[in-house]
């Protein structure tokens, strides 16, 4: 069963009637989608502050690209993307910001600087250092299931049963970090799609997506512009907007509480029609 709210420190969500809009900001040179656009501090705070004003419910702030194939960068050098910008933002806005990022020394930083959620990719790998800074502020966590690391992720990935995989990594991932002392009210479970998937895994992912509910956590589903687009549509990154707007809708109608875009308006007055027809 999926719970009723999701919390991530003082901010206390409704995910069984709302569908939250979470605007992807990649502070980074290197990321698919929109890669050096707002490396810059300046850039990325009006980026932010337009998502926002476009509707986003909560913003995520990314300074290591974890496209296939993209290379890791130091902990330093994240920092030095991401904190000039959350600081920045932190006074200005009231809702939940979340940081992508796997490092607990990266975690640790952007928590006492006043995120709310971090999103890892990895899962809550290795020794759970970073689920541990999480329960120790109260924050939000994002598990998100990959096969492989974003450098091998895309070569030749392989699943008996893609769904019933990645959901037993979720759940498997998802006691270590209440083992850990994360909060079950404030987890997140993401089926990864891009991330180490074949089209079709993906495809049978969205389609599926209700048989995730039964970990009893929300569900957060992150399509945009992505390769499962692109692969059915045959179309560049610039033109995938509608693709990644039938992509919303299905894992709306099937269970996601929260989706990642790029692009808000498109997305805003798509999910309100649609929480209002599953209300109804």
């Amino acid at each position: 069963m999926t719970p009723s709210y999701f919390r991530c420190r003082d901010h206390l969500l409704d995910v069984q009637d709302k569908t939250w809009i979470i605007g992807v900001l990649n502070i980074t040179p290197d990321s698919f989608s929109d890669g050096g656009r707002f490396l810059d501090p300046g850039a990325a705070i009006d980026q932010a502050m337009g998502m926002i004003e476009e509707g986003a419910d909560i913003l995520e702030l990314g300074g290591e690209s974890t496209r296939p194939g993209a290379i890791p960068v130091p902990v330093r050098e994240e920092l030095r993307r991401i904190v000039p910008v959350l600081c920045d933002l932190r006074p200005k806005v009231t809702i939940p910001i979340a940081v992508d990022t796997y490092k607990p020394e990266v975690a640790r930083v952007v928590l006492e600087e006043g995120a709310d959620i971090i999103n890892d990719v990895y899962g809550v790998r290795g020794e759970g250092r970073l689920a541990v800074a999480v329960a120790e502020k109260r924050a939000g966590l994002v598990i998100m299931h990959m096969q492989g690391t974003p450098q091998d992720m895309q070569v030749e990935p392989r699943y008996r049963d893609v769904v019933g995989e990645v959901s037993a990594f979720l759940a498997d991932r998802v006691a270590c970090a209440e083992r850990l002392g994360v909060d079950p009210q404030s987890i997140i479970v993401d089926p990864g799609l891009g991330f180490g998937k074949r089209g079709r895994d993906n495809l049978a992912l969205l389609r599926h997506l209700e048989a995730l509910r039964r970990l009893g956590k929300p569900i957060m589903v992150g399509p945009s512009r992505k390769s499962l687009v692109g692969d059915v549509l045959k179309l560049p990154v610039e033109q995938r907007q509608y693709g990644t707007a039938a992509c919303v809708a299905a894992a709306v109608l099937h269970g996601a509480a929260f989706v990642r875009v790029h692009e808000i308006r498109p997305c805003v007055h798509l999910v309100r029609m649609l929480d209002a027809i599953r209300r109804a």
